[in-house]
């Protein structure tokens, strides 16, 4: 279906990474292999499992555990460009491995809006590299990222400054996306995102959020699956404003 007259304006839209465009959190994969490069490192993750194993599972503590284990794949490192470079690693030697992931519907409403010239930007709790090589590598879409900033930290790498709920949208306003035409994402999380946006669109939440959303969001805010498997949503070929 062809855009309407007010269609064709340029908008401005996010799209979250992990569960949106990717299967998956990209983070979490990038990490492990960090982990995984010595066997020390191993040790120390295992060793520090049983406190912070769960409190990752609970969204107060996430960040706290995940910054640890962060830590522990980074020690040693003392730049953001010395985890960019191993980040560029990653991505290239697992391209084979990282592709399946990319979800090819997400990948389609994600090239027809910039198709369309609208400002498209990337919005995730991930280092902002790691997006920006997986979209350029192995997607070849070159598209704007903003991501958790990190830094040095204790002897290696951490967070400074997390891309996350309340602090996600700030980041966004800071570089000039605080207009949202269109949002994108799967998080209850970026409920602060979507609540901006004029059209907010869920795409693959946990069945278990569906409701949530349904209770938070405007009525009819679509509600949608785009290929990844264990989650909810209705099974769509392309987004509302792409067909």
């Amino acid at each position: 279906m062809l855009r309407s007259a007010s269609d064709t304006e340029t908008k401005t839209v996010v799209f979250d990474f992990d569960h949106t465009l990717y299967d998956g959190d990209s983070g979490t994969h990038l990490f492990a292999w960090l982990i995984k490069r010595n066997w020390w490192r191993q040790a120390l993750a295992l060793l520090v499992a049983p406190v912070c194993g769960p409190m990752i599972a609970f969204l107060p503590t996430r960040r706290y555990g995940i910054s640890a284990y962060v830590w522990i794949g980074t020690i040693g490192l003392h730049s953001r460009g010395s985890l960019d470079a191993l980040v560029d690693r990653y991505v290239a030697t697992h391209a084979e491995a990282i592709r399946p992931r990319l979800l090819p519907v997400a990948l389609d409403v994600l090239h027809g809006h910039r198709e369309a010239g609208d400002r498209v930007v990337i919005a995730t709790g991930a280092p902002p590299e790691l997006a920006r090589a997986i979209l350029a590598f192995v997607a070849h879409e070159a598209v704007p990222v903003i991501g958790t900033v990190v830094g040095p930290k204790f002897g290696g790498v951490g967070a400074k400054r997390h891309c996350h709920a309340e602090e996600k949208m700030r980041m966004l306003r800071e570089h000039g996306y605080g207009d949202i035409d269109i949002a994108y994402s799967d998080s209850s999380a970026d409920l602060p995102l979507l609540k901006a946006a004029k059209a907010p669109v869920v795409v693959n939440p946990k069945h278990g959020a569906v409701g949530m959303f349904r209770r938070a969001l405007s009525p009819g805010t679509p509600i949608l699956n785009w290929g990844c498997a264990g989650r909810g949503g209705t099974p769509a070929e392309a987004s509302p404003g792409q067909q």
